[in-house]
């Protein structure tokens, strides 16, 4: 397969919720994580622009859903972390409310990336959101992040225990992408992929 290469991505708008969110017919693929698990580095890496999603060493930094065009033709979707415990509860609650909104809002979503870090046991947070989005049916892709902290074959191990941990309540998975920001470890297959989608959507 050729290089499919993003050569253009522009910073669209911020929304507090997804009755703000513009109109459109164009596919979302919208990026979601627990809160500094490196999703605007990986957003970055993906579209070639170090600066396109803004990263920050503080967690949480995401409090809006974020629209990226890419290529014209399709969104990148950033959306707010969860699970930072040193946010108020009253904010988590609303950083829930905006995720929940967004993913059953049935508008334009195509696909949602689950985002792991790589160098941590299953936690229970992510297992317990990944599960209720079975329970909405919306699709998603798990995309391991950080692989640069740990050996190929340490990853895949750790890769391959997670999904042994989902086989307990899963009779099928979801696409596994193992990334790196860093060293643009799973740019080519995450874009390849998306562009895939792109194809079948447009057949």
């Amino acid at each position: 397969m050729k290089p499919n290469l993003i050569s253009s991505a522009v910073f669209v708008c911020s929304s507090p919720d997804v009755s703000k969110i513009p109109a459109h017919r164009l596919p979302e693929y919208a990026f979601i994580g627990r809160s500094n698990v490196g999703k605007s580095s990986l957003i970055n890496m993906l579209t070639g622009q170090k600066k396109l999603a803004h990263t920050s060493a503080t967690p949480g930094k995401t409090q809006m859903i974020n629209h990226f065009l890419i290529n014209d033709a399709w969104y990148i979707v950033d959306l707010p972390g969860y699970g930072y415990a040193k946010t108020s509860k009253s904010q988590r609650e609303v950083l829930g409310k905006i995720i929940t909104g967004y993913l059953k809002s049935g508008q334009q979503m195509t696909l949602l990336f689950v985002l792991i870090d790589i160098r941590l046991e299953p936690q229970a947070i992510d297992l317990t959101f990944i599960e209720q989005l079975g329970q909405w049916e919306i699709p998603f892709a798990l995309v391991f992040t950080k692989a640069d902290k740990l050996g190929p074959m340490a990853a895949q191990q750790r890769v391959e225990a997670y999904k042994g941990r989902l086989l307990e309540q899963w009779e099928e998975l979801p696409p596994v992408f193992i990334t790196s920001s860093e060293k643009g470890i799973g740019r080519q297959e995450l874009i390849n992929y998306i562009e895939s989608i792109n194809q079948q959507i447009k057949n």
